[in-house]
């Protein structure tokens, strides 16, 4: 075989096909088409409430930024039942008792 033999001539050569490279650019992963609907992280920030709890439900929120946008809603009403519960907590905490009428206002 002659060494100057063209790339095209080798590539039409069956016993010099398996050899050959192919271009670099066949390596490269196509690029995704554009999809509404995959997930893109919001990456807003959450300031702490220095609620323990309701920090907790609402860094929750941050799994919604890798769910398509059907997945949304479950991750949503997951945090808002959290936090409805959180305020129906508040309400059934018993607070101080209340003070007692003094002997003076309860003789007038």
């Amino acid at each position: 075989m002659s060494e100057s033999v063209s790339e095209a001539e080798i590539a039409g050569n069956p016993e010099t096909a398996g050899r050959a490279e192919p271009p670099a650019e066949s390596h490269a992963p196509p690029e995704p088409a554009y999809d509404p609907a995959a997930p893109t992280p919001l990456n807003l920030p959450r300031t702490p409430t220095g609620d323990a709890e309701v920090d907790a439900r609402l860094a929750r929120l941050a799994d919604a930024d890798h769910l398509a946008t059907d997945g949304h809603v479950e991750v949503y009403e997951d945090v808002h039942r959290g936090l409805r519960d959180a305020l129906t907590a508040l309400d059934g905490r018993p607070g101080p008792p209340v003070p007692s009428p003094s002997y003076e206002q309860s003789r007038s």
